[in-house]
């Protein structure tokens, strides 16, 4: 299974993200914990300075908009 953790304040974007990356994984029958992160200190913690971010087994694989469906699609196949 694979942790993804969307860091970002609530905004509608942040949102939009896990929206989005639930469906895909669904789609994909990949199985994924998605955790939304709003702490400020552990947004920094990982160094993000523009929020949606995507945090996958604790690498920043992405920052600062909504992820395309292929990116997002990469992401949750790699091993």
């Amino acid at each position: 299974m694979k942790e993804v953790k969307v860091l970002g304040t609530g905004c509608t974007k942040c949102i939009k993200t896990i929206e989005i990356i639930s469906k895909i994984a669904d789609e994909l029958n990949i199985e994924v914990q998605i955790n939304k992160v709003t702490d400020p200190e552990t947004i920094m913690g990982y160094g993000v300075m523009t929020t949606p971010a995507i945090i996958i087994n604790d690498v920043n694989v992405h920052s600062g908009s909504i992820p395309h469906r292929n990116e997002i699609e990469t992401w949750l196949r790699d091993d």
